[in-house]
């Protein structure tokens, strides 16, 4: 079996449990964490993840933040001037940048048909290294999480932290992780 397989195989396992109504919301988010150098594979067979969580009777909506930041960068006026000087940049991506990702999420997480057993899944978490800190991410959409958000995430859970890419210092959350190894699941 190889990697992709056993995350959606453990996926399967923790999705089908039945859902616990009354957490908070950063309980509510689940972490797929993969290999970096699988995010091509995982991309290429999402749809497993997506009939798992159908097969589980729970609905299923995407979010994919791949291309965000070129779609913010392209609204901001004066962006030529930020290509100039990147370092101008760092305030905007802080704040507003943040701001844009969390409501692209949020537009999924309240649409009409999204409620509390619909899974919102995010893809494209990779993409945003280097511009946004999933953490921060996180805080600002986990109090308007219905169901669960599954947040695919090319990286490493070690010691309850989470490190995007491998490459920066981790932080503690409060989603499930789910991995390709063999373990049982706190909620």
């Amino acid at each position: 079996m190889n990697r992709i397989e056993k995350l959606v195989e453990n996926y399967h396992r923790f999705i089908s449990l039945p859902w616990q109504k009354d957490l908070a919301g950063a309980q509510r988010a689940i972490f797929v964490v993969y290999d970096k150098n699988d995010e091509r594979r995982l991309r290429a067979h999402k749809e497993l993840f997506e009939q798992t969580t159908k097969e589980a009777r729970h609905g299923w909506k995407e979010c994919d933040l791949t291309d965000a930041f070129a779609q913010w960068m392209s609204s901001i006026d004066y962006r030529e001037s930020y290509f100039e000087s990147p370092d101008d940049l760092a305030l905007k991506l802080e704040d507003e940048f943040l701001d844009y990702l969390a409501e692209k999420i949020l537009k999924v997480i309240q649409l009409s048909d999204v409620d509390d057993q619909t899974v919102v899944a995010i893809y494209g978490i990779a993409s945003l290294f280097g511009f946004a800190r999933v953490s921060e991410l996180m805080g600002r959409i986990d109090k308007k999480i219905q169901g669960r958000v599954v947040v695919f995430f090319p990286g490493v859970f070690d010691n309850n932290n989470y490190r995007l890419l491998d490459a920066r210092d981790g932080w503690n959350y409060l989603a499930v992780p789910i991995t390709t190894h063999d373990t049982m699941f706190v909620s």
